[in-house]
């Protein structure tokens, strides 16, 4: 069984209020979690309206799978999120 933990953190750019970043917030992880079935948090920076901390979380009996998955995530989120990605780490934990 292997775990994969993907962390996204982006810099808003133009956010008036922390409603405006909640609004794109929700709406990246709904199109996260309904496309792969993935667990989507923040992760960080909460009170911060400039950035935005996601960390995404799935499992599955094969690692490579594992990896394209969350290497989809991270497409996804680039091409959906208008707003500039400044780190990304993709972490898997497991045995083989």
């Amino acid at each position: 069984m292997f775990v994969g933990i993907l962390r996204l953190e982006f810099i808003l750019h133009g956010n008036e209020s922390l409603k405006d970043k909640r609004r794109v917030a929700q709406s990246l992880k709904q199109k996260l979690r309904s496309r792969f079935n993935v667990a989507v948090a923040e992760a960080g920076s909460e009170n911060n309206m400039n950035r935005l901390s996601l960390a995404l979380v799935s499992a599955s009996n094969d690692k490579r799978h594992l990896e394209g998955r969350l290497g989809k995530c991270l497409n996804l989120a680039q091409a959906a999120c208008g707003e500039e990605l400044i780190y990304d780490d993709l972490e898997i934990i497991g045995t083989e």
